[in-house]
């Protein structure tokens, strides 16, 4: 467990050292400040979880004034630090005060130990469920336990690879075109990982405007910039102890990149408007479909900054490359969106599924997705199953130069372009004509074309 850390405010040696005593036997890190301005100087230079601040010092022994301009700061500049006030003498309109402006609990002094600890440690209690509500609000993750198996042997293959390190804290670069599942990875990978039950944060890098980009990644405090009402928790923060994916990762500007190879390098960062050095914990996962050796020829990306991020770098295959998962995909997007609009779930009829292998699938994974949640949604619960009339698939446009053609060199043609396609797998091949093994297996002992 996490050592709290206490920083008594206190203008009396002898208070301080009484408090600190109580605090230290019960288990509690103590810092000192003789003043509420040096009590500033100590919380913006240090890890501080709690503040027990007195009141009245010696510049102003009654009215409280000193006391509650700390905690007017605090609330400005510290909201996430709880305060308790305390005082010499009862004064029940200064315990409001205070309480009006910001602090969690109020003590008497002399105190009774037993009732200090216990204040202490509601508020630090409280603290903690503050922030932790404020995590929960800000979360952008997404979740669904229904995970697909991959089928095809280059996905397979990855996974293997992938799963010798996804233990590991490496950093990943996952690379691909548009819509072929980087995202749903990078939470894969996650689950398989040490820090399983840290949060998942995920960012979309193209979506954060240059303005906010330290607000968004770093958090800032209230009262910042101008539009800064309250204070925000940043996606390093929110990441801690987890994993951070910073999807389109190649369209951050180049004017913040800096900043966030700082962070990627030496974990240090600080939340915009206060001056603290923080530290990051938490494992990178990066994906773009950009052309990083161009990006960086052409001075728009960190040539250090690609080099911290992949570590390891992947290729995610597009979907056309995994004909053995179009179908069973298909299904598995049919059966989710099916419960997902309490809708009767609905086969693939054979030409439907000869449509889908033999469509070029431009939009990968997301494009299959998107398809088959407007079948199911568009489709009345009286069908049994989806035909190619149900798939709105958009057709290839033939070529008007194609030259014609007899059936014969029609079916070379045919059987070479899916050859071809599936890198010479018979299988696959004859899965995408519509045609079993051995059928294609004649074909090409019947064609010499075929057999060079």
């Amino acid at each position: 467990m996490k050592q709290s850390t206490i920083l008594i405010v206190d203008d009396r040696p002898d208070i301080r050292l009484s408090a600190c005593f109580v605090l230290e036997d019960n288990g509690f890190k103590v810092l000192e400040a003789q003043s509420p301005v040096q009590a500033q100087q100590v919380i913006a230079a240090q890890q501080v979880d709690l503040v027990l601040l007195d009141m009245n010092y010696s510049l102003d022994t009654t009215s409280g004034e000193e006391g509650l301009e700390l905690l007017r700061w605090l609330a400005k500049h510290e909201q996430n630090l709880p305060a308790v006030a305390m005082t010499a003498w009862s004064n029940v309109e200064l315990a409001v005060k205070a309480m009006q402006i910001g602090a969690g609990d109020f003590i008497e002094k002399p105190w009774k130990n037993q009732r200090l600890l216990q204040v202490i440690n509601q508020q630090l209690k409280l603290a903690g469920l503050k922030i932790d509500n404020q995590k929960m609000a800000q979360r952008l993750e997404t979740s669904n336990n229904k995970s697909y198996q991959w089928r095809s042997p280059c996905m397979l293959a990855l996974m293997a690879q992938i799963n010798n390190i996804a233990a590991t804290d490496v950093a990943i670069l996952l690379t691909g075109d548009n819509g072929t599942g980087k995202s749903l990875l990078a939470q894969q990978i996650h689950q398989m990982s040490h820090r399983h039950q840290a949060p998942f944060i995920a960012v979309n890098m193209g979506a954060i405007s240059e303005s906010l980009f330290e607000s968004e990644m770093f958090g800032h405090v209230k009262g910042a910039f101008t539009d800064a009402k309250s204070s925000r928790i940043g996606r390093f923060e929110l990441a801690q102890r987890g994993t951070l994916f910073l999807d389109e990762i190649a369209n951050i500007p180049l004017s913040q990149q800096a900043k966030l190879l700082r962070v990627v390098e030496s974990g240090e960062f600080e939340v915009l408007g206060a001056s603290k050095t923080n530290r990051s914990d938490c494992r990178i996962i990066s994906a773009s479909n950009g052309n990083f050796p161009k990006l960086i020829a052409n001075d728009q990306f960190r040539e250090d900054l690609f080099y911290r991020l992949n570590t390891l770098e992947f290729r995610v295959p597009s979907l056309s490359e995994r004909l053995d998962d179009i179908l069973p995909l298909a299904e598995h997007f049919i059966g989710y969106f099916s419960e997902k609009y309490k809708r009767q779930s609905k086969a693939l009829a054979p030409d439907a599924q000869q449509a889908l292998l033999a469509y070029s699938w431009p939009g990968n994974i997301r494009e299959l997705s998107h398809l088959i949640e407007r079948c199911v949604l568009l489709s009345g619960d009286e069908l049994a199953e989806f035909s190619a009339a149900d798939l709105p698939l958009t057709a290839t446009k033939v070529p008007q130069t194609i030259p014609f053609m007899d059936l014969e060199q029609a079916e070379i043609s045919l059987i070479k372009q899916a050859m071809a396609r599936c890198n010479n797998n018979v299988p696959q091949a004859a899965k995408l004509l519509g045609l079993t093994k051995s059928s294609l297996y004649r074909r090409i002992e019947k064609h010499e074309q075929l057999q060079r």
